[in-house]
């Protein structure tokens, strides 16, 4: 079973080939460019370099947020219009679930989190079972680091931090948790498409047409309307 991931749900753009329990190719950067333009020639040529044609594919899986909005959606349109167009299932994973697989071997809990700016990340909590198999066990949320430590203290377990914005809320997360903020190293701060290809290959399939990115909030300028809009209505009711 040939399974094509794409992630462009932040910085990173990762795109995976795996082939059965095989990594075929992985492609991965983390660069400040636009994904729009750099997303499908990636996979056109991982794919030739795989020896591999679209029509070989038999699954599609993407990284569904939260992240950048815009790195959500040019991820999500471009898996949808190729299971759309090869006819063939597509599977999403949450971001950050994908790149908490990056604590695979870490005896404790893992927050996988991503910068929301003002204090905020966005973040959830997951944990390896016995069987090797990533569980979450608090939902994904947008929430303010401060107050995530607060409540990750309450496990009173290690939890480990994975992401290249940890050093952004490092000494919230230190302070409030003492030692058990645990730290991974630089090698693993991005998410690895090998690892979500995995984490979809045996998930159930979204439907195509229904199918839409988890944001966990609405972007800014959306809130700011949709306020904008109760506000003439509440004007507009006391004339």
């Amino acid at each position: 079973m040939k399974v094509l991931a794409i992630d462009t749900s932040n910085f990173t753009l990762g795109i995976a080939l795996i082939d059965g329990n095989q990594v075929i190719g992985e492609y991965i950067t983390n660069l400040k460019k636009n994904h729009s333009v750099r997303v499908m020639p990636a996979i056109d040529t991982l794919l030739k370099d795989c020896d591999t044609l679209p029509k070989e594919l038999d699954k599609i899986v993407v990284a569904k947020g939260p992240g950048s909005y815009t790195g959500v959606r040019i991820g999500v349109t471009i898996a949808k219009t190729l299971a759309w167009t090869l006819n063939i299932p597509l599977a999403a994973i949450s971001s950050l679930e994908a790149l908490a697989a990056n604590g695979r071997y870490f005896n404790g809990l893992i927050s996988p989190l991503f910068d929301a700016r003002r204090g905020q990340v966005y973040t959830g909590l997951y944990e390896y079972d016995e069987n090797e198999q990533l569980k979450e066990i608090v939902a994904d949320c947008n929430i303010l680091s401060s107050e995530w430590a607060t409540r990750l203290k309450e496990w009173k377990r290690p939890i480990l931090f994975i992401g290249q914005d940890i050093e952004i809320h490092r000494e919230a997360l230190s302070e409030v948790l003492g030692e058990l903020a645990v730290f991974v190293p630089y090698s693993l701060y991005n998410p690895k498409p090998s690892e979500l290809a995995f984490l979809g290959k045996n998930k159930e399939e979204e439907d195509i047409h229904l199918f839409v990115p988890n944001y966990v909030r609405m972007a800014e300028a959306e809130a700011k309307w949709l306020e904008q809009q109760e506000n003439q209505k509440n004007d507009e009711s006391e004339r």
